[in-house]
C-alpha cells in the first residue's frame, strides 16, 4: 500500500470514529471512486441522527442512523439512467412519524408475526406487546426500525459502510434479556449492498432480524405488475387467522405460489386474486450458507436485483395495503406500487417447535446475512 493509500485509509478511520459529533456534512473519497458522506440531519429522543450516502462511482445507497433505514437506492437502468428504486420519505425526519410501513427499516427483535402476542421459552411464558391485533409485527409498537443507533463509517475491501449498533434492553417490549446488535450496511465496488446483523444476549431469547425495503425496479413510475420474479423456494409456510401460519407446509408447484421458474408478477398476482404476503421456504434447517434465494427484473429499464441470505425464509410481501401514501418527489404510491423481499426466519417459529428455531442463548452469536446485487440486462 502506498503512502496516498494509507493516507485515505487514516481519513476514513478518523472520520468513522468522529460521526457521531460532528454537525457538517463530510466527504470521504478513494481512488476507486468509493466516497462516503455523512451529515447530522436531526435529534430524536436526545440523539443525533445522521443521514449517509454512499458512492461507488455507479450507483449510491442513502440510509439514516434512525431506524437502521435504508431511504434510497440509486441505480441505473440499460441507457444509464439513473433513479431511486425504493419507496421512500422525502426527508429523514419524515421517517420519525410518518413510516407506518416500515419503509426500508432494520426490523427487531423479532421481524414478521407472533402470535397471540406471547411465546414459551424454557419453561416460561413471555407476554409481548400487542400491535397487529392479538399478534406482535415487526418486534412490537416500538421496533428497531424506529429507535436511533449509534454509528460509524468504515472501509474495507473494496467496500465503504456504516456501521451501527443498539442495546435492546431486558423487558423490551416484553422481549427477555439485554440484546446487543451490531449492524453493518455496506456497498461494494460489484454494486452489491450488503447487510450483516450480529447479535447477542445476556439472558435467553428470540431474535429474527431483516430489512425491509420496499422495490420498484422501474424508478417507481407505477405497480409492479410488469416485473419479473424468481424464488428459489419449493414450498411456504401457509398462514391461518392474522397470518399466523398453522405450522404446516404447503408446496407451491402448479400453484400462484410458485415463482420457482420466472414468472410475471402480475400474471401471479391475478392468478391469486390477492396480493402476496407469505413466507417462502429458502431453506429446512439453519445453516451460515449465504444462498441465493430470489431474482427480480423489470423488463422495460433493464434493472435486475438478485438477492442473497443466510435465513431460512423470506417473505414477499406486495404492498397490498398502500393507498395513496405520500412518498418523496410527490409520489402518491399506491397497491402494489413495490414487492419487499424480506429475509428472516419463519413467522411464528418461537410457538413452532418443529420450525427453524430462533432461540439465542447467552455465550452464542445471531449472525444473518443479506446481499442485494444490482445490475442491467441488455
Amino acid at each position: 500500500m502506498n503512502l496516498k493509500s494509507n493516507l485515505v485509509l487514516l481519513v476514513l478511520l478518523i472520520s468513522g470514529s468522529a460521526c457521531q459529533s460532528q454537525t457538517k456534512s463530510t466527504v470521504i473519497k478513494e481512488e476507486v471512486s468509493l466516497s462516503i458522506k455523512g451529515e447530522k440531519v436531526a435529534v430524536w429522543e436526545g440523539k443525533d441522527v445522521f443521514h449517509y450516502t454512499l458512492d461507488n462511482g455507479t450507483m449510491q445507497v442513502e440510509l439514516t442512523n434512525f431506524g437502521g433505514i435504508i431511504s434510497r437506492i440509486i441505480t441505473p437502468d440499460r441507457s444509464g439512467k439513473l433513479e431511486n428504486v425504493v419507496l421512500a420519505l422525502e426527508n429523514v425526519p419524515d421517517y420519525f412519524t410518518k413510516n407506518g410501513p416500515y419503509l426500508g427499516a432494520a426490523v427487531g427483535r423479532y421481524a414478521n408475526r407472533i402470535g397471540k402476542a406471547s411465546f414459551p421459552l424454557d419453561g416460561e411464558t413471555f407476554h409481548i406487546t400487542k400491535n397487529n391485533g392479538e399478534n406482535t409485527l415487526h418486534g412490537g409498537a416500538k421496533g428497531f426500525g424506529v429507535k436511533v443507533w449509534k454509528s460509524e463509517t468504515y472501509k474495507k475491501d473494496a467496500a465503504i459502510g456504516v456501521k451501527m449498533t443498539y442495546l435492546s434492553v431486558d423487558g423490551e417490549e416484553g422481549f427477555p434479556g439485554n440484546l446487543e446488535t451490531t449492524l453493518w450496511m455496506e456497498l461494494t465496488n460489484a454494486n452489491e449492498l450488503k447487510l450483516r446483523f450480529e447479535s447477542t444476549t445476556d439472558k435467553k431469547t428470540v431474535v429474527n432480524l431483516t430489512n425491509h425495503s420496499y422495490f420498484n425496479l422501474s424508478g417507481i413510475t407505477g405497480d409492479v405488475r410488469d416485473h419479473e420474479l424468481q424464488i428459489f423456494a419449493d414450498a411456504i409456510t401457509p398462514a391461518g387467522p392474522g397470518q399466523i401460519p398453522t405450522g404446516k407446509l404447503k408446496e407451491v408447484a402448479g400453484t400462484p405460489f410458485d415463482f420457482q421458474t420466472t414468472k410475471n408478477l402480475g400474471a401471479q398476482l391475478d392468478a391469486l386474486g390477492e396480493g402476496f404476503d407469505h413466507n417462502y421456504v429458502t431453506k429446512r434447517e439453519n445453516s451460515s450458507e449465504l444462498k441465493k434465494i430470489a431474482i427480480v427484473t423489470h423488463p422495460e429499464s433493464g434493472r435486475v436485483m438478485e438477492v442473497f441470505s443466510t435465513a431460512p425464509g423470506v417473505q414477499l410481501y406486495t404492498s397490498n395495503h398502500m393507498k395513496d401514501f405520500a412518498g418523496a418527489d410527490g409520489k402518491f404510491y399506491q397497491p402494489h406500487w413495490a414487492l419487499c423481499l424480506e429475509p428472516e426466519a419463519w413467522p411464528d417459529s418461537p410457538n413452532k417447535p418443529a420450525f427453524p428455531s430462533t432461540s439465542l442463548a447467552p455465550g452464542e452469536k445471531y449472525v444473518h446475512e443479506i446481499v442485494y446485487k444490482f445490475g442491467v440486462v441488455k
